[in-house]
């Protein structure tokens, strides 16, 4: 049965036929030779079974059955033709998916004006954001359900993926107006750990940046809350119930108006910002073009 399906080249030739009415002229518009344009034909009916054309030294005319076929070969060249625009769409970055996974600091802070503009000079391309804590934002990107992460650190430990360094974010310190950090100055780590500390749960980025400044000062880190969403920090902190250190894009989660923010002197540390993706793996165009995008961006 597959012998007998037509090819592209023989809907071609049957249109170029349709209308040149003459072997001669079709064979020079598909750039072929008048006899192998005859034996292109014949070897079509042959497998068809019927005659397209009927033909002698002089004369050809185009048969029912031809007509027939001429109009199936016109519909499947305008398919093929319509493919391939979008095809071309695809590979220029016009049009396509393109899904980022990121840390929801990042997603609500840096990501938006970065879409904004990129949105603007591609707006056929179809978004996904998948906001996500670390561990899945990088899990995203391993297992091909995201095609960049916007993460904090590093991903050594994750032999698949590479991580780009965009910029670094500084850690501040929140709270009430009329609370611990009511004075307008710098505080020191070894003050702030002292106070009633809302602390990011065990596994997040924050929290390892954290526990290892606590390490490097020698000081025991003893949270009065743990918990894993920056709104929930955000949340206490506004009720009263402490103070917390967090990197400055988280702020953009936070409901923080009413808060104050102070500088923390001594912290050192800085969380690190990057993009990640799959190690050996060819970007889609659209990936592509966010990269280069992100590349040209003015970051914080």
């Amino acid at each position: 049965m597959k012998r007998n399906k037509p090819t592209i080249a023989d809907f071609q030739a049957v249109l170029a036929l349709t209308k040149e009415a003459s072997f001669r002229a079709a064979a020079d518009a598909l750039g072929l030779s008048p006899s192998a344009l005859s034996r292109q034909i014949t070897a079509l009916e042959s497998r068809l079974q019927t005659r397209l054309f009927d033909r002698d030294t002089r004369n050809m005319e185009i048969t029912d059955s031809g007509r027939a076929f001429a109009r199936i070969a016109q519909r499947m060249i305008n398919t093929v033709d319509d493919g391939m625009i979008e095809f071309d769409a695809h590979q220029s970055a016009r049009r396509g998916l393109l899904t980022i996974a990121g840390l929801p600091s990042i997603t609500a802070s840096l990501l938006p004006e970065i879409l904004r503009s990129f949105t603007s000079e591609h707006p056929d391309i179809d978004l996904r954001i998948i906001d996500a804590l670390s561990g899945s934002v990088l899990d995203a990107v391993e297992t091909g359900e995201a095609d960049i992460g916007f993460t904090a650190g590093t991903v050594s430990v994750r032999s698949r993926l590479a991580f780009q360094p965009l910029m670094e974010d500084e850690f501040v310190a929140l709270g009430l107006p009329d609370g611990p950090l009511a004075q307008d100055r710098d505080y020191g780590w070894a003050e702030l750990v002292s106070m009633p500390f809302i602390a990011m749960a065990p596994g997040t980025s924050v929290r390892e940046l954290i526990d290892g400044t606590c390490l490097r000062f020698g000081h025991v880190l003893s949270p009065r809350f743990e918990v894993a969403h920056l709104a929930t920090a955000g949340a206490l902190v506004s009720a009263g119930l402490g103070i917390t250190a967090l990197p400055k894009l988280t702020l953009a989660v936070l409901r923080c108006d009413h808060l104050v923010i102070r500088t923390i002197g001594d912290f050192g540390a800085r969380r690190r910002i990057g993009l990640v993706r799959r190690s050996g793996r060819t970007l889609s165009p659209a990936a592509t073009a966010f990269l280069r995008h992100v590349r040209m961006s003015k970051l914080p």
